[in-house]
């Protein structure tokens, strides 16, 4: 997997192939990267914890999540792979565009559940643990997809389909409309417009006027809301995630650390190499050689 194309906000990157566009990525925080970033994308995707523990959040909300904890990801919400403190976390991505369940033509299946689930019309869990009701019987068909994508035996796009439409049976006979609507819908669409700005954007300048004119704020309403909404300042923001582009390419490019700098939008190579330690507890250098010597010693 490019973990270049992972980790940009809004993935266009294609998943599966065009005529079956399922897949299943092993990933691993924080050998295989730092962090995954706030991206969203137009398939869905299911994170599914194998080892170890991290943090996921969802549409902003954060979720602790624990070994054999499910996560559904509908198309276009927001959504990040946080480390848990000094946790490790090996955990599972399926990914498929909804695209594959959906008759071109009139379809029960989809005019009334799949559809509406997609708009958010009507709501499932986002979250699935252990102690969670229905567990046993939402896990179920997800595991019969690993089992069979270990060989992929003739057919297999049949079964692994069939699953899917036995994984939505459930969450449509026995955990619909079990958690509350969103109210949030306006503040997530112009917080993609400002996410995505910033991912075209990140090694210009970017002033507040820039990206308050983006949002279609006043610079003073723009400060405001994005401290409301994401918790930190803007600039806090774009700094933060500079550091998590430079720490991605010092693991995937061999690029000086001045180059890195430079790519990212930090102007000072001092200023970079301090906040960078400030963020990860180690220099840029070092911060290279522990991933790489890590990077040998596989996943957890």
């Amino acid at each position: 997997m490019n973990i270049l194309e992972y980790e940009n906000y809004h993935e266009e990157k294609s998943h599966g192939d065009l005529v079956f566009p399922y897949n299943t990525y092993l990933c691993s925080i924080p050998l295989d990267f730092s962090s995954v970033p706030l991206h969203w994308h137009d398939e869905m995707e299911l994170i599914y914890i194998k080892k170890g523990q991290g943090v996921v959040t969802v549409d902003f909300r954060p979720y602790r999540v624990n070994e054999r904890t499910l996560i559904l990801i509908l198309p276009g919400q927001l959504h990040s792979i946080e480390q848990y403190e000094n946790e490790k976390m090996e955990y599972e991505n399926i990914i498929f565009h909804p695209d594959m369940l959906l008759s071109k033509g009139v379809d029960t299946c989809g005019t009334e559940f799949l559809k509406p689930l997609m708009r958010r019309k009507i709501t499932v869990p986002t979250v699935f643990t252990p102690v969670y009701p229905y567990y046993t019987d939402v896990i179920a068909p997800i595991d019969a997809c690993d089992e069979i994508g270990k060989t992929r035996p003739q057919g297999y796009e049949l079964y692994i389909k069939s699953m899917l439409f036995q994984f939505f049976f459930i969450l449509d006979n026995r955990c619909r409309n079990l958690t509350v609507p969103s109210e949030n819908k306006k503040t997530l669409d112009k917080m993609k417009v400002v996410l995505k700005y910033v991912e075209n954007h990140y090694a210009e300048k970017i002033s507040i006027a820039d990206i308050a004119k983006v949002a279609e704020f006043s610079e003073s309403h723009f400060m405001r809301y994005f401290k409301e909404t994401m918790g930190m300042s803007f600039v806090e923001y774009l700094k933060d995630y500079r550091l998590k582009m430079a720490a991605r390419l010092l693991h995937g490019s061999e690029s000086s650390i001045l180059t890195i700098s430079d790519e990212v939008g930090f102007e000072n190579l001092s200023y970079f190499n301090r906040s960078f330690k400030q963020r990860y507890g180690v220099t840029p250098s070092q911060y290279r050689k522990n991933v790489d010597g890590a990077g040998s010693a596989g996943i957890l």
